[in-house]
Order: C-alpha cells, then structure tokens, then sequence
C-alpha cells in the first residue's frame, strides 16, 4: 500500500516543486533525436524535453500513478513508448539512441553500475547521457550523517540511497564523464540535498572533464 499509493504521489509533490523543474529543464535542453530515460517514474521530466526530441523510450519496473501518467504522456509533442522493465536488462538493440536520461533513479536501482553499462550499450557511438542525481557529499561530516541515516532512508523511500557517488558510478560503468557540476540544492537538506549534475559519453575518447561548484 505505502509504495504503490502514498509514497509515489509523495514524492510526485516534492520533485514537482518550481525549484526540480528548473533543473529539470537546464538538464534536459541539450537532448535530440531518439531518447532513452531510465527510471521514468511519474513522467514529471515530458514537458522539459525540448522539440529537438523525435521519441522518447521509457523503462521503470513499476507502474507508478498511471492514470496521471497517462494524462502527461498524452499532452507530449512526440511518440513516448513506456516499458516496464528494469534498467539493468535494456530491451534495446546496441547503439539505439541518441541520448540518455537519469533523473533522481541511480540512488534507487539496486545495481546501478549494471544498469549504466546497458545504458552505454545501448548509446549511440556519438551518444550522450545526461543525469541529475542526489548523492554523498564531499563534506565529511555530511557524509558520515548520510552513511548513519541510510538504512531508514532506504525504508522510507522505498530503496532511494542517501551516500552514493554518483560521479564514481558513472566512471565505473566506463562511461566518461564530459561535464559534471556540483552543487546543494537550496531549500533541501544538505544531506539529501548534495546534487549531481551532468553529461558523459561512451566512445569518445578526447571527452574534456569540467567540474564546477
């Protein structure tokens, strides 16, 4: 009851706040052609892809709020094709897309290495991929509270991981970081609030890292 009705329209009310749309929307501009999002959720990210995007192909394991899924879906300027799949087995061919998409999910799938492999396979040669992830803080202080506070955190919500290092499991996945920014979200506690932000390819060798604060 608490993870299929009350803590998806939970966090529907939290990550639709003005201050997650504009981040939304700064992340999402660059994306083109043919998209892949990972961890769907409740589509709060249709209405900030921007006209350069043909489709959108989406994966998520659970059917979240469908009816108000639907009614987003419906209201998008492109064709969106729903999966209901786990990121860590893409049912895509090699080299599909143009980009890729990850918003608030890598702190929740169980095996997020496995899954941005498959999202690197699934890239295109000049492909990209964009994400913007909550995860452990550079402050030790912060970060030792993140590591005391995860378990009930993973109670609460449903698998979401308070400590992760983002960057490293991007790297990890041999995805190269192109820029990364980080950043604390205003109005959000510092523990769930130190932000990830950023682009990384899968076949570019001569990738420029720019990191920002």
């Amino acid at each position: 009851m608490y993870a299929t009705y009350i803590f998806p329209r939970l966090m529907d009310w939290v990550l639709r706040g003005e201050r997650f749309q504009i981040e939304r929307q700064r992340l999402l501009a660059p994306a083109q052609g043919v998209v892949l999002e990972i961890g769907f959720g409740t589509g709060l990210n249709l209405p900030h892809y921007p006209r350069t995007v043909t489709a959108l192909h989406t994966v998520d394991p659970a059917p979240l709020l469908p009816q108000r899924v639907a009614r987003r879906v419906a209201r998008a300027p492109f064709p969106v094709h729903i999966q209901h799949v786990s990121a860590e087995g893409l049912p895509y061919a090699d080299a599909t897309f143009d980009y890729a998409v990850s918003t608030f999910t890598l702190c929740t799938i169980p095996d997020p290495v496995a899954a941005l492999r498959e999202v690197r396979r699934v890239l295109k040669p000049d492909g990209h991929f964009l994400f913007l992830e909550h995860g452990r803080s550079d402050d030790p202080a912060t970060a030792r509270w993140q590591d005391r506070l995860n378990p009930l955190q993973q109670c609460l919500a449903c698998g979401c991981n308070l400590n992760r290092r983002i960057d490293h499991l991007v790297t990890q996945a041999a995805l190269r970081l192109e820029t990364i920014d980080r950043y604390r979200l205003p109005g959000v506690p510092r523990i769930g609030g130190e932000m990830y932000r950023g682009m990384a390819c899968g076949n570019n060798p001569r990738a420029i890292i720019t990191i920002s604060e």
